[in-house]
């Protein structure tokens, strides 16, 4: 059964850093698009960054500049590094690999950004 683990969730003063971390099990990730939503409390999943199978990545505007979006295929891993962080960006973060055929999600982690 494929399934995804975040880690790397935290919190994290204004303007500092965090690295998050998606293991994939049960499925390749040279076979998926890799992304990255987050939901904060009482609004709707949205979507962070995209990085697809031949390793064009794309971002939401809010995080343009500031976030980096990484997969590496052959030890089935994802990661989002995000940078200059702002209070806004307090949501759960969740990795998502989706194709034509299949859609995994994992269960997410949780990054507060906070004085």
């Amino acid at each position: 059964q494929a399934q995804l683990m975040e880690s790397g969730g935290g919190l994290v003063q204004p303007g500092g850093s965090l690295r998050l971390s998606c293991a994939g099990s049960g499925l390749a990730f040279y076979f998926y698009p890799l992304s990255w939503y987050r939901q904060a409390p009482g609004k709707e999943r949205e979507l962070v960054a995209t990085i697809s199978t031949v390793g064009t990545t794309t971002y939401a505007d809010s995080v343009k500049g500031r976030f980096i979006i990484s997969k590496d295929n052959a030890a089935n891993t994802g990661s989002l590094q995000m940078n200059g962080l702002k209070p806004e960006d307090t949501a759960t973060y969740y990795c998502n690999a989706r194709n034509s055929r299949y859609d995994h999600w994992g269960h997410g982690t949780q990054v507060t950004v906070s004085s």
